[in-house]
């Protein structure tokens, strides 16, 4: 069995996690039916009376919570706790509407570091590490989570914040980092400013990388472990539920394990919300079992994955997702052709000379759909002739066609010139097609 951070709770007895998770969840129904006026008032529309509430397959019965939720709420009319008992306030970028505002209780910002916690652990992290964390702090979870996870563990953290690759690099040589917690499309773009500064990669001390915060493949994480040398996982998290902390690989790479003492996950159809075998993909909804002051109850993430069947080798008991494939409401129809943006992200690594660094532009020509999948080449493609350029491009072209079944045009950028958000997150999909569903995002 591999180390765990909390082993009580991260190898518990099938049945006896389940008896913890039907008391935790009563719990929570009682506390936002007295204190949350939105699930006061579908609790009654529905006829639910949280205090008969006794099995766990009954959770289908309760009603959803979606992200419009959220913003008609904002800023806390979600809250279970009187505003003075709030220590924390985090909040999303609110690139699409209004931001989403998340409280954190005392407790909550310590249940919040153990798991996190118990993700680096599971990742290969240890009390003899010095963690070095490239991801924003500020309103954004992804920096402040690890960092108080890493500081659980008892690693030396290093709040590097995001940006200032060279700095990073710098930072990462000086300090003798041995985890780097970052994005996935940040890991590579530090792999090309290391070389650029003819950094040997095997002259640092790097051993473990943790990567979220945005959809990437198995592709990726093959470059990525090759560029920088080290053991690269996948981690989960949102900022409607907790932050970093929901879900983590072990070192088995086998599917991120899901702390199910504190959150209950189901998946389900993203068309109709009814629940889908394990194994099939779906959408991902949580139900929160431990927040205190902004608890949510059966909340659709809109990212798609399955719950991946058998235990894992690592002798962890909780049930693990699989690599989040996308999210439902990303999901482009071009031509009546379903593009997730990962295939394309997939196709581009296979292909020497591009990087992962990609947008997607879908706009309408008449009554057709038009799309052009602007990427970002190497620094080696960069200085090569124009008719290599054009190479590459016709190259592109063909496998989007044949592995996609919709014509895509391919355009060639600067390194560099395409947007990342403030969060460091890559923005992979511009639809101006004005369709209801689409926009920036």
């Amino acid at each position: 069995m591999r180390e765990c951070f909390e082993p009580e709770f991260e190898t518990m007895d099938r049945a006896d996690l389940a008896q913890l998770q039907l008391e935790r969840l009563q719990e929570t129904l009682m506390r936002v039916s007295r204190n949350v006026p939105l699930y006061r008032n579908r609790f009654a529309e529905r006829d639910i009376d949280p205090e008969a509430f006794t099995d766990l397959a009954d959770v289908k019965n309760l009603p959803f919570t979606t992200k419009a939720d959220l913003r008609e709420a904002y800023p806390y009319g979600l809250f279970a706790v009187p505003l003075r008992e709030v220590v924390r306030l985090h909040a999303s970028s609110g690139t699409t509407g209004k931001p989403v505002v998340a409280g954190y209780t005392r407790n909550d910002v310590k249940t919040w570091s153990r798991l996190v916690g118990r993700v680096l652990v599971a990742a290969g992290a240890s009390q003899d590490d010095v963690v070095q964390i490239a991801l924003g702090y500020g309103l954004f979870t992804g920096g402040m989570g690890f960092h108080y996870g890493a500081e659980a563990v008892g690693a030396a953290v290093i709040p590097a914040s995001s940006g200032g690759t060279r700095r990073q690099a710098a930072i990462m040589q000086d300090y003798r980092t041995s985890v780097f917690v970052a994005t996935p499309s940040y890991a590579l773009h530090l792999a090309e400013v290391l070389a650029a500064m003819d950094i040997n990669v095997n002259s640092l001390s790097l051993r473990f990388g943790l990567f979220g915060a945005e959809t990437w493949t198995e592709a990726m994480r093959a470059a990525i472990e090759d560029r920088l040398k080290l053991t690269a996982t996948d981690n989960y998290g949102l900022s409607e539920i907790m932050g970093p902390g929901v879900a983590g690989e072990c070192l088995e790479k086998s599917g991120m394990h899901v702390s199910e003492d504190h959150f209950l996950i189901e998946i389900v159809d993203p068309g109709t919300g009814e629940p889908v075998p394990d194994g099939e993909e779906g959408e991902l909804v949580i139900t929160t079992l431990t927040k205190e002051a902004f608890p949510m109850v059966r909340f659709r993430t809109g990212d798609v994955t399955r719950i991946l069947p058998g235990p894992c080798p690592c002798g962890r008991t909780m049930r693990r997702i699989g690599r989040i494939v996308g999210r439902s409401d990303d999901m482009l129809i071009i031509r009546g052709v379903n593009v997730f943006p990962s295939r394309v992200e997939s196709l581009l690594l296979e292909v020497e000379g591009t990087t992962p660094n990609y947008r997607i532009v879908v706009a309408r020509d008449g009554a057709l759909d038009e799309a052009l999948l602007e990427v970002e080449p190497t620094e080696e493609l960069l200085f090569d002739r124009v008719a290599e350029h054009q190479t590459l491009v016709d190259k592109l072209e063909r496998r989007l066609a044949s592995e996609l079944g919709v014509g895509i045009a391919v355009r060639l950028v600067e390194p560099g010139s395409l947007a990342r958000s403030q969060e460091g997150k890559t923005i992979r999909v511009v639809d101006r097609r004005g369709l209801s569903a689409g926009g920036k995002r």
